[in-house]
C-alpha cells in the first residue's frame, strides 16, 4: 500500500510540474516582434544594458532619410549571447557607429528585436538566437 502512495505522488508531482511548461515558455514570447520584415538603421549606440533577463541596446539613428531617434534593440539573455552567438559584454560599446539590421514592433514603436550589428570595422555580431535554436533543436531530433 505504502508502494502505491509513493508512486501516485511521485506521478503527480511529476504531471503537475510539467503543467508549469507552457507558461515558462509564453513569458519568452516574442509575437510582439514582426519577424517576416527587416528594418535597417545606421548610427551610434547610446546604452548597452547587459542585464537578464534580455540584453537591450539603445541606438541613435535613422532609417533613409528620417530625423535620427533613438530605438531599443532587444536581444536574448547574456548567457545566451555568450553561449550561442559571438557577443562578450564588451562586443559593442557606448559611441560605436553601427548599422543594425532587426525585425520592427508590430505596434509601429521605436524598437525590435536585434538580428545583426555590424561595426564601422566590419566586425559582424549576430543575435538570431531563433535560428540557432532550431539548428540545435533539429540536430538533437536527429540524434535521437
Amino acid at each position: 500500500m505504502k508502494q502505491i502512495i509513493k508512486y501516485t505522488g511521485l506521478v503527480f508531482s511529476a504531471l503537475l510540474s510539467f503543467a508549469w511548461v507552457p507558461l515558462a515558455q509564453a513569458h519568452h514570447s516574442t509575437t510582439m516582434f514582426d519577424h517576416a520584415q527587416s528594418v535597417t538603421i545606421t548610427g551610434v549606440i547610446k546604452e548597452v544594458q547587459w542585464t537578464n533577463p534580455h540584453v537591450a541596446i539603445f541606438v541613435a539613428g535613422t532609417i533613409k532619410e528620417e530625423e535620427p531617434t533613438v530605438w531599443l534593440m532587444e536581444m536574448t539573455s547574456p548567457g545566451n549571447l555568450t553561449r550561442v552567438s559571438n557577443w562578450t559584454r564588451n562586443s559593442a560599446k557606448v559611441g560605436d557607429k553601427v548599422v543594425i539590421a532587426f525585425s520592427p514592433l508590430r505596434n509601429g514603436k521605436k524598437g525590435g528585436a536585434l538580428k545583426r550589428l555590424t561595426l564601422e570595422d566590419g566586425r559582424v555580431l549576430t543575435t538570431d538566437i531563433r535560428a540557432q535554436e532550431s539548428a540545435n533543436l533539429e540536430e538533437n531530433q536527429k540524434a535521437k
